[in-house]
């Protein structure tokens, strides 16, 4: 008698933010995160004003447990796309976080149920070690590990709104 295996789904959410993509490629994007969730979605592009002629969106979405992988995965070769995919944590399962940037390529952390960035005891370890007795070398590495080259090139894109102004500031000197 062959025994039959039935996969455990459990439910997940999340949100996909857009920042920024270019108006052509809106509908692909559409189409992209329709396939990896499994059913059509339709998102509420606006204009994203740090860059004329580029749109963003916000789409909370619902799935399988892993759907967070899957529609990262599905925008990953799309060099001019900005983006951010979460994840919440559900019972048996941690959170997660996707970034993505045209300079910077993808980022991936796993989140507590607070939303917190986890490093784990390896990642840490590797830091200490790359950085020997250095202060300013292991505050690179754990920046590094933290994401931060990520969220500092994402800020600007995440607060521009027709609500909250962006404001460019230039070094001088």
């Amino acid at each position: 008698m062959a025994e039959t295996l039935s996969r455990v789904v459990r439910p997940a959410q999340g949100v996909l933010f857009v920042h920024s993509a270019p108006r052509a490629l809106c509908p692909h994007v559409e189409w992209a995160a329709g396939r990896a969730l499994g059913t059509a979605v339709n998102f509420d592009w606006t204009d994203q004003p740090v860059y004329r002629g580029l749109m963003r969106a916000e789409f909370h979405w619902e799935g399988d447990a892993g759907s967070g992988a899957r529609i990262a995965s599905a925008l990953r070769g799309w060099e001019q796309l900005r983006y951010e995919v979460s994840e919440d944590p559900t019972p048996g399962a941690d959170g997660a976080r996707w970034m993505h940037t045209p300079e910077l390529g993808v980022y991936f952390a796993q989140t507590d149920v607070a939303g917190n960035t986890v490093i784990g005891e390896d990642r840490i370890r590797y830091a200490m070690e790359v950085a020997g007795a250095d202060p300013v070398e292991l505050q690179r590495e754990l920046r590094l590990a933290l994401g931060q080259a990520w969220d500092d090139e994402l800020e600007p894109f995440r607060h521009a709104s027709d609500f909250a102004p962006v404001v460019w500031l230039h070094q001088v000197g």
